[in-house]
């Protein structure tokens, strides 16, 4: 077997050793992507999950308030979507724990592309995902190098995912929820309405500070063997 080189080159043959590297890294490259695939599931599953109980709640409140009124309806609203809202909570969490282990998938297999161009350096030409394994080589697999539209656009982005639009949807539970607590107490129409805006607006923060947090923190602990070169 003859291993291609630039033109001008001394063609040589590729050593035993080097084939059974190369069978070892796609074999490790393969591995990776069955793996991301099945946090990629899991992530579709949680979601299916929060929204078939988040949907199956409200149904069963519409049901409820045809044959129940007043204490006895906000009881079973707020047991309901208290136990909606722990759902939503733990979806989340599981969440942002599956795009961490996301993050990691994509940096081994940047790793895997700089071992295949170390070997093949004619080959980078065709490479649209990124061999390196820093936060400018992962962010370039994961097609986020290049927003247009600086903060306004992270947020964007940041709303299209499944985390943020999980955190939109506990938020206005958690803003219901409220709204029904204060009812039940008999608060001023005006201070239920400002509660569920305060709670909605208070928590959707602190999921985006939560998510925040938690990328950042895991790309500063990512050690990059192979940074990306710097421009000149």
């Amino acid at each position: 077997m003859i291993e291609s080189a630039p033109p001008g080159d001394e063609k040589r043959p590729i050593r035993a050793q080097d084939a059974e590297a190369i069978q070892v890294l796609f074999t490790e490259h393969w591995s990776l992507l069955a793996t991301q695939s099945l946090s990629y599931s899991e992530s579709f599953s949680r979601v299916s999950m929060f929204l078939a109980i988040l949907s199956g709640s409200v149904i069963a409140l519409a049901l409820v308030a045809q044959a129940a009124h007043g204490a006895t309806f906000l009881a079973i609203a707020i047991l309901m979507l208290s136990i909606v809202l722990l759902v939503g909570l733990t979806t989340f969490g599981r969440l942002v724990a599956l795009n961490s282990e996301n993050i990691k998938w994509v940096k081994g297999m940047n790793l895997l592309r700089h071992a295949y161009l170390e070997r093949n350096p004619d080959l980078a030409p065709y490479f649209i995902a990124g061999s390196h394994d820093d936060f400018r080589g992962i962010m370039t697999t994961m097609g986020f190098d290049r927003m247009p539209g600086g903060n306004l656009r992270s947020v964007f982005e940041g709303l299209q995912t499944l985390p943020g639009t999980i955190a939109v949807l506990v938020s206005a539970v958690f803003g219901a929820l409220l709204a029904l607590v204060a009812l039940a107490f008999r608060a001023p129409e005006v201070v239920i309405v400002l509660a569920a805006a305060a709670a909605f607006g208070l928590s959707y923060v602190l999921f985006a500070e939560v998510g925040r947090r938690s990328f950042f923190r895991l790309m500063a602990g990512l050690e990059a063997r192979f940074p990306t070169p710097k421009e000149p």
